[in-house]
């Protein structure tokens, strides 16, 4: 922000982040100012004539009543353009790594450094022509940002017109013009970069209906509970449960073209871990390091309350720009009860009426514009691109029925609540198959049967009542013993523990079963799927469970997620096979005896 910007109030109060503020002039409602003589960024979130309430994204520590109050005449905005993929962010987005290089490992009061480097050049190569006519959302020209990504240049969505001048083939900074167009209100030039207000959502043609899935190589979220691209999910946990280590997983391994990862809120070490692994990391499917196709915003709990609150905006605005360059773009933020808290506490300081356990009566309508901005739409453009939202809830001892959690629940399609009994039995992915559901399943089953098999939902839904019936079944277990159930029953709890092994249980550390391909997942599904109705058939033939349980394809089944790679699903026509000839033999010396 310019240091000449004008007086526009005079500091009166000071409550935390909160300031407020007289003698106010020629502002705005969520207008940026500067504070004191340390220049502390804050936002307008209240007017009452000549007084105003702001919000600070700094430590208010030494500020004082009396310091005067710049305006800027702009609301809290990001900077949009090449430069963003790679980096790390603070909540408003301050780059971390150029703040290192200029003040150390702190990042000092009044810090300013411009969020993407405005001398680097980038390779430009035009799309369009002189004469050409172009809209909103017209592809200028490309970026190769890096080597895994190319960075497109869009008219932006107020511009309509004739190109007049096209930078030809070359490198340019970001400040430079690389194009003119000729509007109804005159010439008008187009450079790389651009500013957008974070909490205004960037415009696009229509919505679509999310009709692909994201897919996650976790058989657990792909099989079971799927999320679409566009889509919405909520990953409610305790302490421990794996939040952070989930969200990890589908970073690495989801479909999508762009990851903007936010840790709101989240413990130092845990957001060191991030920084420090996300960098080290390679994208197997495309053998390149993660970073980039990765963008990082990092606002710990010891950073400024108002920034973490601000930072879910920053993440999903970044996100909408690259969706409207017609890319699938995964969001996760870790996590959303952080930044509620810091909501909670800001709106105490502005003496708001509490509601439930002191959260501000506008959580839920919060909640909502949030995850509203997620979706698969047809860009102004005429492109389609996607943001998909999938955000951590830390429920304070696994209560999921604390107030984020349940107005997570009645915004997000896809609920996969981890468990706590799961992790301390070092069960990964810890998602419950009785707390998680997902309202995608509809939706995707027309892909699922395109590209994968058409009896996937059928394979799919019986798989899961068998665990339904595991689940009531297991309380009858704990009363009377396993043995005291028919073989019947034996079976359907045989059935859930290969399910629950062999299919649900996922290694984050085997090269071979950390991620598996749809196809994979189908068929080990139809391969436990064959062996329990096999099994059955058998029962009925009057063969004990106890026999069933012996076989050695048991052992196969369940190291089988190991042992065929995605590479080599032939192999389970081997699988097959051992399971019918074991069960032939079964049959034969059931009729042998009889």
């Amino acid at each position: 922000m310019d240091k000449m910007s004008k007086i526009v109030g005079i500091v009166d109060w000071i409550n935390g982040p909160v300031v407020k503020a007289v003698d106010i002039h020629s502002v705005e409602m969520m207008e940026l100012v500067e504070i004191g003589d340390d220049r502390l960024i804050g936002e307008i979130i209240e007017l009452d004539q000549d007084r105003a309430t702001i919000q600070v994204y700094e430590s208010t520590t030494g500020l004082k009543p009396g310091s005067y109050i710049y305006g800027s005449g702009i609301p809290l905005s990001v900077e949009l353009g090449p430069g963003l993929i790679g980096n790390i962010y603070d909540g408003i987005q301050r780059p971390l790594k150029a703040i290192s290089e200029h003040s150390g490992n702190f990042i000092h009061k009044g810090v300013k450094v411009r969020p993407l480097d405005g001398q680097k050049k980038w390779p430009f190569s035009p799309a369009v022509s002189e004469g050409d006519q172009v809209g909103a959302g017209s592809i200028l020209g490309v970026v190769r940002e890096t080597p895994l990504f190319e960075h497109r240049i869009l008219t932006p969505v107020d511009i309509e017109g004739t190109v007049e001048f096209i930078q030809p083939e070359g490198e340019y900074s970001i400040d430079e013009p690389i194009a003119w167009i000729r509007t109804l209100q005159g010439s008008c030039p187009v450079r790389m970069v651009h500013r957008w207000p974070v909490r205004l959502a960037r415009p696009y043609l229509r919505r679509l209906m999310p009709e692909e899935p994201l897919i996650t190589g976790q058989r657990v979220i792909d099989t079971f509970f799927p999320i679409a691209k566009g889509g919405t999910a909520g990953i409610p946990g305790g302490f421990g449960t794996g939040k952070t280590i989930t969200q990890h997983q589908l970073s690495k391994w989801c479909d999508a073209d762009i990851i903007v990862y936010i840790g709101c809120g989240e413990r130092g070490n845990e957001m060191t871990g991030v920084l420090m692994d996300f960098p080290k990391l390679m994208d197997l499917k495309r053998g390149r390091p993660l970073m980039e196709r990765t963008i990082l915003i990092a606002n710990t709990s010891d950073m400024p309350l108002a920034a973490r609150e601000a930072s879910i905006y920053t993440g999903i605005t970044i996100a909408e720009y690259y969706r409207d360059m017609g890319y699938d773009v995964a969001l996760m933020a870790d996590s959303t009860s952080r930044w509620a808290e810091a909501l909670r506490e800001i709106s105490g300081r502005l003496e708001e009426m509490p509601a439930e356990e002191g959260f501000p009566a506008y959580l839920a309508t919060r909640l909502a514009k949030f995850y509203e901005r997620a979706g698969r739409v047809q860009t102004l453009g005429g492109r389609i691109g996607s943001v998909s939202a999938i955000c951590a809830v830390s429920p304070p001892g696994g209560d999921f029925s604390e107030p984020v959690t349940q107005h997570t629940k009645r915004f997000v399609r896809s609920f996969w609540g981890l468990n706590k009994e799961l992790a301390s039995a070092r069960y990964f992915p810890a998602i419950h198959y009785m707390e998680s559901y997902s309202e995608y399943l509809d939706f995707v089953q027309a892909w699922w049967t395109r590209h994968v098999d058409p009896n996937w939902k059928l394979l799919r839904d019986e798989a899961m009542q068998i665990l339904q019936q595991d689940y009531k079944l297991q309380r009858i277990v704990k009363l009377i013993g396993e043995d005291a159930l028919p073989d019947a029953q034996r079976l359907i709890l045989e059935g859930a523990r290969i399910l629950k092994n062999a299919f649900l249980q996922q290694s984050a550390f085997d090269e071979v079963d950390m991620y598996a391909v749809p196809k994979k997942q189908f068929l080990m599904l139809r391969a436990i799927m064959h062996f329990y109705h096999r099994a059955s058939e058998v029962i009925r033939a009057h063969i004990p469970i106890s026999r069933i349980m012996q076989l050695p394809v048991i052992n196969e089944l369940n190291r089988m997620k190991e042992k065929i790679p995605n590479g080599n699903t032939d192999q389970f026509d081997l699988l097959f096979q051992q399971i019918d000839q074991c069960m032939e033999e079964l049959e034969k010396e059931s009729m042998a005896i009889l």
